[in-house]
């Protein structure tokens, strides 16, 4: 390792050659953390998901009795299955300033950098804890936290604020969208093709539904609600898995689609959920049933959370500005676990990382070692900060 290599360089190598993609455990990276810190010194208490092949940790450094600077991270990443990558993904390289790897950028470095400076974290004398959270299943919808919220809603202190690692450059971010994620179960009737009118055609019905939501979408596109922070001023509705039918000669009896709305924070989904489900029911369903009485359309939830909100003169902001050594911000579009720190445990919360987010989820995912350097600068004034 060169003199001018950052401090949590092996720690990043460590950390992303554990495969945690989603659908995995992510047991042996969180038993890997719970060992180092322990070997400064440091409990941490896990919150498992039912099955016990998961699990969040939680660790507070520094005093107990008072709350602190809460650093908020996922272990997850998001799968390279059909993928090309040039290397492998679970092996970092390191070449042009640059480290590739899945997790790098989404969002291993982060957490690398936090555990990289826990030696001298502990050593300090601050006066204010760091609270170190490391959840799982966010990349499909900010799942496991909700585990980790349920035990610190029963902690007699919280963290006084809450900073998430997500890759935005090292700027501070104080709002992003909520996020609502459905899947529809169209049921119809089959037939033989040259019968067609004799049965109901579960494709045809979602497609019917498919461009409902995509008129809803434009009409938002034109109409607002606008917020000019955002990159996409408005709330988004997207559609983006369809499968149904089994052969063209068979009227299709099955066909089902995912859709999502992207909200502004001050803009509920639910009267557009509710438009949705009204022209299914009101307007589609009583065509299908008048063929077929069984058929009609199903709704699951598959996943959502909260908007991020934060006012841009809370202590939480004007304080990661002087870390940051900046007194900009912004707002980004995609989520994070924020909305939910902040909405459902009162900790006011901004998002601040390395890294960037259109490196992130695909082939070749990389961080600058510059950021690497920046978020480790943003955790040396962190812990003067708090010794003082």
């Amino acid at each position: 390792m060169s003199p001018a290599a950052p401090k949590s360089l092996e720690l990043i190598r460590r950390l992303i050659a554990f495969d945690t993609t989603s659908v995995k455990s992510n047991l042996a990276l969180i038993d890997f953390v719970r060992e180092f810190l322990a070997s400064h010194g440091i409990e941490s208490q896990l919150v498992h998901n039912e099955e016990r092949s998961k699990a969040n940790l939680y660790a507070t450094i520094g005093p107990e009795d008072r709350p602190g600077v809460m650093l908020s991270g996922h272990s997850d990443v998001v799968p390279v299955t059909g993928q090309a990558w040039d290397s492998d993904p679970f092996d970092v390289l390191e070449r042009d300033g640059k480290l590739y790897g899945r997790g790098t950028a989404d969002m291993k470095s982060f957490i690398a950098a936090a555990l990289a400076f826990v030696p001298e974290m502990a050593a300090s004398d601050l006066k204010t804890p760091i609270h170190l959270a490391i959840s799982y299943d966010e990349e499909i919808g900010c799942v496991g936290v909700r585990r980790l919220l349920e035990m610190m809603a029963g902690l007699p202190i919280r963290p006084a604020m809450c900073v998430i690692g997500e890759p935005t450059g090292m700027k501070v971010v104080i709002g992003h969208k909520g996020k609502r994620a459905f899947r529809v179960r169209v049921r119809g009737l089959e037939c033989h093709s040259s019968l067609a009118p004799a049965g109901v055609n579960a494709v045809d019905y979602a497609a019917e539904l498919i461009v409902f939501i995509r008129q809803l979408a434009k009409r938002l596109a034109a109409e607002g609600p606008f917020e000019a922070e955002y990159e996409v001023a408005h709330t988004t509705l997207h559609s983006g898995l369809v499968q149904g039918g089994t052969a063209l000669n068979i009227v299709p009896k099955d066909c089902f689609f995912d859709f999502e709305i992207r909200n502004l924070p001050d803009q509920d989904p639910e009267p557009l959920i509710e438009e949705i489900t009204a022209y299914a029911r009101n307007t589609l369903e009583p065509e299908m049933q008048a063929v077929d009485p069984a058929s009609g359309f199903a709704f699951e939830a598959l996943s959502g959370y909260p908007g991020l909100d934060t006012g841009p003169g809370e202590e939480v902001v004007t304080f990661v500005k002087s870390l940051v050594g900046a007194n900009d911000h912004k707002k980004i579009t995609f989520g994070t676990e924020g909305g939910l720190f902040q909405g459902q445990l009162g900790v006011p919360t901004v998002v601040c990382g390395p890294g960037h987010i259109a490196q992130a989820h695909k082939p070749n995912e990389w961080i600058e070692l510059s950021q690497v350097a920046a978020c480790e600068a943003f955790m040396g004034r962190l812990i003067e900060r708090l010794a003082t």
